[in-house]
């Protein structure tokens, strides 16, 4: 019966990675992963992590099951983090731990399948993921557009994607630092978008990924904390993997927030279900130094400073491609109004080829660049590079 599968295209990221180690040019840039580099293209582990990985090391006296919800001490100590340490919703969210932000929203969607959502509203483009995973939970997808021509996140195209929207629909946001675009909503959209969601029927699914790489902790919350305070119910989908570090650890949560205690234990023990038939339980390790690090108040001063020191070499980078203006045809400015790891160049197929081919940078064939890539050191050439692919005359 195996026989009856059909071929599947690679990955094409994986491709990429394949392709750039492939290179043996010393100044090749690799644009296209997805993780953070300092400014010599590493990619470290905390200090406040390894610290917390020695005492886990060190106390750890078992290695015993923990059950579909995880470590919930991890789960809880992030709470203050992402909803506010004084925050009165508190008492209405409880949640469980997932493998990384990918299981999170995984499980998101599940639930609110299994609660009756056919389709799922989600601004384009987005994280490929998003879509793919709809598309195997057998969800409708529909699209709208997230990035106004201006570079502004569009609004209005939300406000109408939501006034078609009727009950059985869920509507699935980036929290902060959008990937791929980088375009966040202002705080006043904010204000707005909670205000739509409070009269209408839609379900919010709210994708914290980033929290902590855009303009810090609680102004990367702005967005989920303000839905929160408006509806009923929501789920909120949180990862640790960027903001720790804790990429190949697999560290993420699930969060429901619902009218009362009643509710949130009828929610969650479908959500234990779902996980105990997906992943049975998630993975301890990353997620027990997270609970250590946030246990102690001085490993968690250190990992804001690092996180900090994270959030200051994004924002260098894009404030010197905002400085840079016109490279060819590409208007660099707006790139230093967004946030995040992430942006998109609009350059197509055969300038992205050209790039690759020609300058040895290298990055997704949507245009996506992971902006964490670059470094003073490199950015010249990069910025030569755009502008010889769009406007030849200069190359």
């Amino acid at each position: 019966m195996l026989d009856r599968l059909d071929q599947q295209p690679p990955d094409a990221l994986l491709a990429l990675i394949k392709l750039h180690d492939a290179d043996s040019r010393a100044d090749k840039i690799d644009l296209g992963v997805g993780v953070y580099r300092t400014d010599d293209g590493a990619t470290p582990v905390f200090a406040s992590i390894k610290a917390a990985e020695r005492k886990l090391v060190a106390e750890q006296d078992s290695k015993a099951y923990l059950g579909p919800e995880g470590d919930m001490g991890f789960v809880h100590a992030l709470v203050p983090f992402i909803f506010g340490a004084d925050s009165p919703l508190t008492s209405r969210i409880e949640g469980m731990q997932t493998p990384g932000g990918t299981g999170a929203v995984r499980l998101a969607l599940a639930l609110a399948r299994r609660a009756g959502v056919t389709r799922v509203f989600m601004g384009t483009p987005s994280w490929p993921n998003h879509a793919q995973i709809v598309a195997d939970l057998g969800m409708e997808l529909v699209g709208f557009r997230h990035a106004a021509p201006d570079g502004t996140a569009d609004l209005d195209a939300l406000k109408t994607a939501l006034a078609n929207a009727r009950d059985g629909d869920a509507v699935l946001l980036h929290g902060c630092c959008h990937n791929p675009t980088g375009i966040d909503f202002s705080e006043a959209q904010w204000d707005e978008i909670a205000s739509l969601l409070a009269a209408s029927p839609v379900l919010p699914i709210i994708d914290l990924a980033y929290q902590g790489l855009g303009k810090g902790m609680d102004e990367d919350a702005y967005g989920t904390r303000t839905v929160l305070a408006a509806v009923p119910q929501a789920l909120i989908a949180y990862s640790c993997d960027k903001n720790f570090g804790l990429y190949r650890d697999r560290v993420g949560a699930l969060y429901v927030m619902a009218p009362d205690a009643g509710d949130l234990n009828r929610i969650l023990s479908n959500g234990h279900a779902l996980a105990r038939a997906a992943w049975s339980m998630p993975p301890d390790h990353g997620a027990a130094a997270v609970r250590l690090v946030l246990e102690d108040a001085e490993l968690t001063a250190n990992w804001l400073a690092e996180l900090q020191d994270m959030r200051s070499r994004i924002g260098q980078v894009r404030a010197a491609l905002a400085e840079a203006g016109l490279a060819g045809s590409v208007d660099l400015t707006p790139y230093g109004r967004q946030f995040g790891m992430f942006a998109m160049l609009p350059l197509d197929k055969l300038q992205i080829d050209t790039l690759r081919s020609d300058h040895g940078i290298y990055m997704a064939a949507t245009g996506r660049i992971n902006v964490a890539g670059l470094t003073m050191d490199n950015l010249p050439k990069f910025i030569g590079a755009i502008a010889a692919v769009s406007d030849p005359s200069e190359g």
